[in-house]
């Protein structure tokens, strides 16, 4: 698969529209995001975007992919990054940051496994993440990791690896001649659906004029990840649907995704709902989508963890963010066969969000030792995942919502750190319940975060860490830090860091400054305790020689 060259300009283009500011389309840009959260809302209100019902345009079942002969990734490629411009600097010193810390000894009880994950397959970033899936007959359980353009299967209590790294493509062969069957288009997402113990693997597929863009969906029919798969094919036309994320909730998968008209202007955030229960049976599929206007930009769907459904009927929870705040929107499918009744609602402006600037105004500007080569920040959005958790009950629910993403970290350099929120009653009026810009130390640079909850509360966020300072060089590595629901420190600290592994080089060459595009916290949904990390570090110096790791640990609170 070859990446079309007018999308390596189109990236190249994004990159100069960020430093010049010269294109009148960005300067209307920034001029629509200078607008105060309040005139956003009326407008939305005013004009309330419109149900679209799109249908599959096919759908087969995989052979088992135990049975798939491994194909790696062929060719060197940088897959596009196409980013509507960020929020303006607002806040150069952040209120809430967190430059001290407790001892993290008592809260990690069990260091867990780590495994040395798909390393470098000719493509740049990796978009690592992956999920977690429950023991069945035969087996201890699942980890399936993801990157562009390949996934693999591990057993979850050994690390041994199942299914040794492959294409994605090679999962959707059975479509026959579609874009599915025979390429990578990356931005690829892997989910475990906790509900119905199935895996959910998606990727995009377009062709070279991004006059037809596709999402690949791949259902597995059992909880074995090296089983069959009912595989589907929806077609977006010329609107690509770029950076898109999932989430499963009890009525859909739900899908968000930045669209661009054949890949150069941006049109928008859409917001699609995938009918699961017809996908999960092989059955004809649908969806409902809703696309915004230009000024939403990079929305998550919240994705269900613990046992403990949402109420009956509740609509999924989007977030963005925008000039200092956060933006609640909710999706109420109310059938797949007609756009009657469905609705997408908001913004709700959650309450209590600190001030704060976006990581290098957005772009990149995280420094590596020994290199003037800077690493992008992806400050201009939240990171996966928007990870929901009920500890109440499907009538009597005490909801919350955790997500992060990467921020300026005080006013006298661009240090960058994760700034995580803990949000209350989503469904009602939100508000932030804790949160914290998370910055020990004055030169280490976080970020590239994601954040999820155990079961009792516990809170772990994992990312990206790097220093050039000459008394403290740490090559890009992979950190965590975590906060225990019954630590007595105040609300929005979290505990001492720990490490997952030390990064050895810098990042270097053509299309170095790539990094990310999103990293993995994911919930094991045997114990509901043990969390997985996974995201990219540098073992050796190049541009396309990233490596990858998977890292376990559990929480002392949590039994």
């Amino acid at each position: 698969m070859e990446i079309p060259a007018q999308l390596l300009e189109a990236d190249m283009r994004n990159e100069q529209y960020r430093a010049s500011g010269r294109v009148l389309k960005v300067v209307c840009q920034l001029g629509l995001l200078a607008l105060a959260s309040s005139s956003l809302a009326t407008r939305a209100q005013e004009l309330p975007p419109r149900a679209e019902l799109i249908t599959e345009v096919q759908h087969a079942v995989s052979q088992p992919v135990r049975d798939i002969p491994t194909e790696r990734a062929v060719g060197v490629q940088s897959i596009p990054l196409r980013r509507p411009i960020p929020p303006p600097t607002v806040s150069p010193q952040d209120p809430i940051v967190q430059r001290t810390t407790t001892s993290a000894t008592s809260s990690n009880t069990t260091a867990g496994m780590n495994i040395a994950g798909i390393n470098a397959d000719g493509y740049i970033p990796p978009d690592t993440n992956l999920s977690v899936g429950r023991a069945f007959t035969g087996s201890n359980g699942q980890v399936v990791q993801i990157v562009n353009v390949e996934y693999a299967i591990y057993d979850k209590s050994t690390g041994s690896q199942i299914k040794a790294p492959s294409a994605i493509h090679t999962i959707f062969k059975a479509l026959g001649t579609s874009m599915c069957a025979t390429q990578d288009g990356g931005d690829p997402v892997v989910l475990y659906d906790k509900i119905h113990d199935r895996w959910l693997i998606s990727q995009l597929a377009y062709n070279s004029s991004l006059s037809n863009s596709l999402v690949c969906i791949a259902v597995s029919k059992s909880p074995d990840a090296t089983g069959s798969y009912n595989l589907y094919s929806f077609s977006f036309g010329r609107n690509f649907p770029d950076y898109p994320k999932f989430g499963v909730w009890p009525d859909g998968y739900y899908f968000s995704a930045n669209t661009f008209r054949k890949g150069v202007s941006f049109a928008g955030a859409q917001a699609c709902a995938f009918n699961s229960s017809a996908m999960l049976a092989g059955t004809a599929a649908s969806g409902i989508c809703f696309q915004l206007s230009s000024s939403v930009a990079s929305l998550l769907p919240s994705d269900l963890d613990g046992s403990t459904m949402p109420p009956s009927g509740e609509p999924n929870f989007y977030l963005n963010f925008v000039t200092n705040g956060l933006n609640l929107y909710r999706f109420h499918v109310a059938s797949y066969t007609t756009t009657s009744g469905s609705t997408f609602s908001g913004p709700y402006s959650v309450a209590g969000v600190a001030a704060f600037s976006p990581a290098c105004g957005g772009g990149r500007c995280v420094p590596q030792p020994g290199t003037s080569q800077l690493l992008d920040s992806l400050g201009d959005r939240l990171m996966f995942r928007l990870a929901y958790r009920n500890f109440g009950t499907a009538t009597s629910p005490n909801e919350s919502l955790v997500v992060n993403h990467s921020v300026k970290a005080g006013s006298a350099s661009n240090q960058t750190g994760i700034r995580w929120y803990e949000i209350r009653n989503p469904a009602g009026t939100p508000s932030v319940y804790q949160s914290s810009t998370y910055a020990p130390g004055t030169t280490t640079y976080r970020w590239m975060g994601s954040i999820a909850q155990d079961k009792v509360g516990d809170i772990a966020v994992g990312y990206s860490v790097s220093d050039p300072t000459p008394t403290n060089i740490l090559y890009p590595g992979v950190r965590y830090a975590a906060r225990l629901y019954t630590d007595t420190t105040p609300l929005g600290t979290l505990e001492a860091e720990s490490t997952i592994v030390n990064g050895a080089a810098s990042q270097t060459g053509s299309y170095g400054y790539r990094w990310g595009d999103y990293s993995s916290m994911s919930i094991d949904p045997d114990d509901d305790c043990t969390f997985w990390y996974t995201t990219e570090y540098i073992v050796s110096g190049g541009s396309f020689n990233w490596s990858t790791y998977i890292g376990k640990f559990k929480l002392s609170a949590c039994q």
